[in-house]
């Protein structure tokens, strides 16, 4: 039998800005327009009536305060006064009738003449014959209508008829579906002044948003989000206010581990911490940092900040820094092995060089000399060599030393290791660059001090004891000045010119770091002596 077919699945095709915001916005506008339709309908009788009610109440008042309708009714109703006035405003308002009677319910005015005279139809009118204006639908000799009656006094405030004004019950129906149509075009307008407005929305939607979907927006979200989870630069962005606006994982992981403040987004940026400093500045003068190195916790950090503008206002700033503790460990260590590897290579010349004069004292048959040649390697060997790779058992320290050996003779000047060192091969990587930087800054220190001085000596300690290690570099040089010793670990002093003193200072920066000391000892034309106390061991790192 065949396989069915799998259907693929279908895949919707996503809805344009446009389309959602008119559909939207277009659905709220329709039942916004429909609700006040509908309510407006349902009280349009009402409404319609009760101002037909008071357009009606409104003629008779005034009529009713009109001085010739009030002496119309002392003369009687043959002497024709009031019937003129009441057919000029019934004509000039629309109105059904308005008829004027006296006390005794008799009619000094009609749409028809021949009504003049008589009695008022229906028992509507009594209210107002008491003094109490009232409305009413009633039915007199004319079709049904709305009738509203107020009395009328004289100048003695002394009731002395009643004005009723009537307003057919056809033209309150008309004035109801007048309304109702005046209510759909004024739906009908507000619907196309909401189309028109929808239209400018998207319009102006678009272009803040750059013309994107919104699926793009969340594809690009996601997207911005993975880039910066993955990269493995610490990412850390604050508003105007230093509140965080956008923190990565990798921003997250350096602050926890050198600061123990890792800010959630939302949080202010804390005052205190000395990775985040660069921000208040890019934030309050504007200023930019470009790769500024710190030193955390004896961890290296490469740092830039930049503030973010809007126009001439800065509206926020970014920071991103990287870790180089483990590029620079490897690099100091790979350093310390090609030492390490030169100083054989260049051991292994001489060792061959040594082995050709043993080759030919043999020829030669100079037996003598031979041996005497033979011990004298043999003794430098151990006391060069020998007795280093015995006290130094770190090979990245050994060859490092080796190096140093080396480039103090090409120099003129000699280096020694002391009888008492003693240097475990324990350290962690973190301990291990740090002694490089340290002696390598002060075996180069002292050779710049030698530079006057023929067969200078420096002399190196390395002496390991529960879990610290002692560290002396000491040589005869000039010295240094008793008012100098103070200010020499501050960055930027130095008696060798401008663009130096970063040596001294990144010595006991790195040392301090391990939780160490150092100190100096000088008198000037005699000696120098550095003493450096460093914890050493896996389990001595703070």
């Amino acid at each position: 039998m065949s396989q069915p077919q799998q259907r693929s699945p279908v895949h919707k095709r996503p809805i344009k800005l446009s389309t959602l915001m008119t559909l939207m916005v277009g659905a709220v506008i329709t039942t916004v327009l429909l609700s006040v339709h509908l309510l407006y309908n349902a009280q349009i009788d009402n409404f319609t009536r009760m101002h037909m009610q008071d357009k009606a109440m409104a003629v008779a008042r005034t009529l009713a305060s009109s001085p010739e309708i009030q002496r119309g009714l002392t003369l009687p109703s043959e002497n024709n006064l009031i019937q003129p006035i009441a057919n000029a405003v019934r004509n000039r308002d629309g109105l059904l009738f308005i008829v004027v009677i006296n006390m005794d319910g008799i009619r000094y005015s009609h749409p028809n003449l021949q009504n003049i005279g008589k009695h008022f139809v229906g028992d509507d009118f009594i209210p107002a014959l008491h003094g109490r204006e009232n409305v009413s639908v009633n039915h007199g000799v004319l079709v049904e209508a709305l009738r509203a009656f107020t009395p009328v006094y004289n100048d003695e405030h002394r009731q002395i008829g009643v004005v009723a004004v009537g307003i057919s019950l056809d033209d309150v129906a008309q004035q109801i579906t007048q309304s109702r149509w005046n209510i759909f075009w004024t739906v009908l307008f507000g619907a196309v002044v909401g189309l028109l407005g929808i239209l400018i929305l998207v319009r102006r939607l678009k272009h803040i948003l750059f013309g994107l979907e919104p699926y793009e927006i969340s594809t690009l979200f996601e997207q911005r989000q993975a880039i910066l989870e993955s990269i493995k630069e610490g990412v850390i962005a604050v508003d105007q206010h230093s509140r965080v606006t956008l923190i990565n994982q990798a921003a997250r992981q350096l602050l926890r581990e050198t600061s123990s403040e890792a800010p959630l987004t939302g949080d202010a940026i804390p005052e205190s911490s000395i990775m985040l400093s660069h921000l208040h500045e890019a934030l309050h003068h504007g200023k930019a940092w470009h790769d500024e190195k710190l030193n955390v916790r004896g961890r290296t950090l490469i740092s830039n900040t930049l503030p973010v503008r809007s126009g001439q206002r800065i509206i926020g700033a970014v920071c991103t820094f990287r870790d180089k503790t483990e590029i620079s460990q490897l690099g100091e260590r790979l350093d310390g092995m090609v030492n390490y590897v030169d100083a054989l290579t260049e051991r292994s010349h001489e060792f061959m060089n040594k082995l050709h004069v043993i080759l030919g004292l043999l020829h030669m048959k100079n037996y003598t000399q031979l041996e005497a040649f033979i011990l004298q390697t043999a003794n430098n060997y151990q006391t060069e060599i020998g007795l280093l790779m015995q006290k130094i058992k770190s090979p990245v320290i050994a060859g490092f030393l080796l190096s140093k050996i080396n480039r103090a003779s090409d120099r003129g000047h000699q280096l020694t290791l002391h009888d008492a060192s003693l240097l475990p091969d324990n350290g962690s990587d973190e301990q291990v660059a740090v002694l490089i930087t340290v002696l390598g800054n002060l075996i180069e220190n002292a050779l710049e001090a030698l530079e006057q001085q023929p067969q200078g000596e420096i002399d190196v300690m390395l002496h390991y004891q529960n879990g610290w290690l002692a560290c002396e570099v000491s040589d005869d040089g000039p010295g240094i000045a008793a008012e100098q010793l103070a200010t020499i670990f501050e960055k930027g002093v130095s008696s060798k010119g401008s663009d130096r003193g970063v040596g001294l200072f990144l010595v006991q920066q790195q040392t301090e770091s391990l939780g160490g000391s150092v100190t100096v000892e000088s008198e000037p034309g005699v000696y120098t002596q550095f003493l450096i106390q460093l914890p050493w061991g896996r389990g001595n790192i703070n």
